[in-house]
């Protein structure tokens, strides 16, 4: 693999996975919206930035063609199906053989199987109806998007992220095939290491077609189950 884009590269998320990308040697390219694009001078000269919205079908076939991999942040901003049409655009139009990688929130269940705390519970019944009143944020719009991917037939991967916090690396996080695991109890994970799981499942083979939740490979939960191994995705089945 040489060749990846980063679909919404400029958010926090997508700048710790062009950091993690480049350190790996990939050549990296990106979309973003046009008022965003300054995030990224940091980058200037060492990635191909494609302005525009993810879900901008014209903008996501020129972003990734000729790439290996797309890693893809599902954000839902919005009431305009952002998070679907980005998703949509991307299983439609990225080229048949690449590797796609999504990145969204415990919240997405593929089977209807997690177990989820009253944390999340609250903010999914209280907080979504509020948000969108508001034209804020769709929260079941990444659930569109994520049961558009759960149909296809592509290397997808749904990376479903806890609580995030900003610190150095801790290592690669810990996933189990559902919320609810003993493992995850924790629920934080560095957002640089919720990246580096993004960057690390494009050549994971045994990550395709899986939703992993996860959360820090340092967290008590964690700690108390027994060490994650260093260098590799560790996993709870």
């Amino acid at each position: 693999m040489k060749r990846i884009c980063i679909v919404g590269i400029s958010g926090k998320l997508g700048q710790y996975m062009t950091e993690h990308a480049l350190a790996l040697g990939y050549e990296v390219t990106g979309v973003c919206r046009p008022k965003s694009a300054g995030k990224l001078e940091r980058f200037k000269g060492r990635i191909t930035v494609h302005p525009g919205r993810t879900d901008d079908r014209a903008v996501i076939a020129k972003a990734t063609q000729g790439c290996d991999g797309v890693l893809v942040v599902l954000a839902p901003w919005g009431v305009q199906d952002y998070a679907s049409g980005t998703a949509r655009a991307v299983l439609d139009l990225a080229p048949p053989h690449v590797r796609l990688v999504f990145s969204c929130g415990w919240h997405i269940s593929r089977d209807g199987k997690d177990r989820y705390g009253w944390k999340i519970r609250a903010i999914v019944s209280f907080g979504t109806p509020i948000l969108r009143a508001l034209r804020l944020v769709d929260i079941d719009d990444q659930v569109r998007a994520t049961d558009l991917i759960f149909a296809s037939n592509r290397d997808w991967t749904v990376v479903r992220g806890s609580d995030l916090e900003e610190g150095p690396s801790e290592g690669l996080p810990i996933w189990a095939r559902r919320v609810g695991d003993p493992r995850l109890a924790s629920n934080l994970t560095r957002r640089t290491d919720f990246a580096l799981f993004m960057v690390a499942a494009l050549t994971d083979p045994a990550l395709i077609r899986e939703a992993p939740a996860i959360t820090g490979c340092n967290g008590a939960s964690v700690r108390a189950g027994g060490s994650a191994a260093a260098g590799v995705l560790p996993s709870v089945h």
